[in-house]
């Protein structure tokens, strides 16, 4: 007995630890998303000015001598900048004016001087001076600009998004598209997803059920980027060759792959549930005179409702939160659409796009999309706990 109590105080002391090592984890990884999310609406992206340098391995700014430094910080409230380095010909010498308390990138920095360089700007906020040499070692200074804290209804209300050169991220495409793609399964997969866990938990024999449920839950149990593949090799030319459209890339072509990949867990979900019903409630309606199709819609299905929901919304964040097979169907054009036959990208494959080169303020956008992403699963969630008390399970005794 003594080794038996010890083993059960081992065992609870070890699930304890786990249990909070666990949310501990999950929390700190809600908090560093959330952090990052929130980074780019409430602080400038430097607090002073970058400059990086290529191809230069001594140069003095403003009096300071630096070598073999690839990057340079200097405050933003620096008045002006003096900059002077050897080229391959002669010194070089460059001068420019700073604007602190201009909020605009682009009128932050004026250039008085830059002997023998060529300006450029290849994308927002960034200047850029070259200066002949050879092929891939000519001089050049990349002067970044701090950029304002992004505005936060501009990004959610913002129709554009261009996150390399003009620097607007605006992501009301993607999450119209995400909404459109999630709806749009919902309407196609839902009922017949529901239909088929009611005929399984309620009117197919044993045997054929096990067999069906055994091939649902292999279904289940494919990776995504397998249903992208099928979509890509058989939705997407049906698609094109039906609307006789440029490319069967489209909203319509995502729908149908999402409807097909919440199947098989809302029929999981809905026959386990059915099942779950005791057998006694279906042998006393039965035994009223019920027919069994009577007895499944107005006995067990109300019992179970709370179950179905459940299963129903799994499949809806499922839906909400896919991204490998949406982006091999869906064309990831980030633009409003006008029809089900337009490209469209959601908020999962803009991250999962883009995440490999983003830099800077891009970088942490998409971590905001995260956040926007995160929300609207919370919001489903809402509504599961908000529908499950209607439907009698949690209700006293005398109210069921």
């Amino acid at each position: 007995m003594l080794h038996r109590r010890n083993a059960d105080l081992f065992f609870k002391h070890l699930v304890s630890l786990v249990s909070g090592f666990s949310i501990l984890a999950l929390g700190g990884i809600l908090i560093f998303v959330f952090v990052q999310g929130a980074g780019p609406f409430l602080f400038p992206t430097d607090p002073g000015i970058r400059l990086v340098l290529e191809n230069i391995r001594e140069i003095q700014v403003n009096g300071t001598w630096y070598q073999d430094t690839p990057l340079i910080r200097v405050p933003r409230s620096t008045p002006s900048l003096e900059l002077c380095f050897s080229g391959l010909e002669r010194a070089q010498s460059i001068e420019a004016m700073v604007s602190a308390a201009e909020k605009d990138p682009a009128k932050m920095l004026r250039f008085t001087a830059y002997s023998g360089g060529e300006l450029s700007t290849p994308e927002t906020a960034v200047y850029t001076l070259s200066y002949p040499g050879l092929p891939g070692l000519s001089p050049k200074i990349h002067f970044i600009l701090p950029e304002a804290p992004y505005s936060l209804p501009r990004f959610l209300t913002g129709t554009q998004w261009h996150p390399t050169y003009e620097k607007v991220y605006g992501i009301f495409p993607m999450i119209i598209g995400t909404i459109l793609a999630s709806l749009g399964a919902v309407l196609l997969g839902v009922p017949p997803a529901l239909l088929c866990g009611l005929f399984l938990g309620a009117f197919m024999p044993d045997k054929p059920a096990a067999l069906a449920r055994a091939g649902i839950e292999v279904l289940a149990g494919i990776p995504s980027v397998v249903y992208g593949f099928f979509g890509l090799m058989v939705i997407v030319p049906a698609v094109k060759q039906i609307f006789a459209v440029p490319s069967g890339n489209s909203l319509l072509s995502a729908i149908i792959m999402l409807s097909v990949m919440i199947l098989p867990t809302i029929i999981t979900i809905t026959e386990t549930s059915i099942r779950a019903v005791p057998r006694s409630h279906w042998e006393a309606s039965l035994a009223l005179g019920a027919s069994k199709m009577q007895t499944l819609w107005f006995v067990a299905l109300p019992q179970a409702r709370s179950g179905v929901i459940a299963g129903v919304m799994l499949g809806i964040s499922r839906a909400v939160g896919e991204t490998m097979a949406v982006i091999l169907v869906a064309g990831n054009s980030a633009q409003l659409i006008h029809s089900p036959l337009d490209s469209v990208r959601t908020l999962t494959a803009t991250i999962a796009l883009e995440m490999g080169y983003a830099q800077g303020r891009h970088r942490e956008l998409l971590f905001s999309i995260g956040v926007v992403l995160f929300m609207l699963i919370l919001l489903l969630n809402t509504g599961v706990l908000y529908l499950r008390p209607a439907s009698g399970v949690n209700a006293p005794k005398g109210q069921q």
